[in-house]
C-alpha cells in the first residue's frame, strides 16, 4: 500500500491481489468443511437432554442459536469465496481497479457513469 500523497488512494499491486486471493478461497473451503462437520455431529449426538419438561425448554433455547449460528457460518463462508472472486476479477482486469477503490475510499461516493451503448447494446 502507497501513500495518498501522489493522488492514489491505494497502491494495489497485480501481484498482491493474486496472492492474497487464494487464501481468501482456502478459508471458505475450510469454514465450509467446519460447518459440515459441526452438523453432522450435531446430527448424531440427536437430542440427549431428554424430553422432560426442563429437556423440553433447553432445546426450546438451544435449537434457535444452532440454526443462527449454521446460518451465520454459511454466510461467513459464501462471504470468504466472495471476496476471493472480487480480488480474481481485479487482478484479473475485470475491474477498473482505481476508479474501484477510489470509489469505495472516498467521501463522495456517487456513482460513475456507465459507459456509453451502441443502438445495438453493445460498448462504444
Amino acid at each position: 500500500m502507497g501513500d495518498a500523497d501522489d493522488g492514489e488512494i491505494l497502491d494495489i499491486q497485480i501481484a498482491d491481489l493474486k496472492a492474497t486471493a487464494p487464501k481468501f478461497l482456502t478459508h471458505s473451503s475450510d469454514m465450509a468443511t467446519a460447518l459440515t462437520k459441526l452438523q453432522k455431529s450435531l446430527a448424531a449426538a440427536g437430542s440427549p437432554w431428554g424430553g422432560d419438561d426442563q429437556g423440553k425448554q433447553f432445546e426450546d433455547q438451544y435449537l434457535p442459536h444452532v440454526t443462527s449460528m449454521t446460518m451465520a457460518a454459511e454466510v461467513l463462508a459464501l462471504g470468504l469465496a466472495s471476496i476471493h472472486d472480487a480480488m480474481a476479477d481485479m487482478a484479473d482486469g475485470h475491474v477498473d481497479n482505481e476508479e474501484l477503490v477510489r470509489l469505495m475510499f472516498s467521501r463522495n461516493r456517487t456513482k460513475p457513469e456507465p459507459p456509453p451503448h451502441t443502438a445495438g447494446g453493445g460498448l462504444q
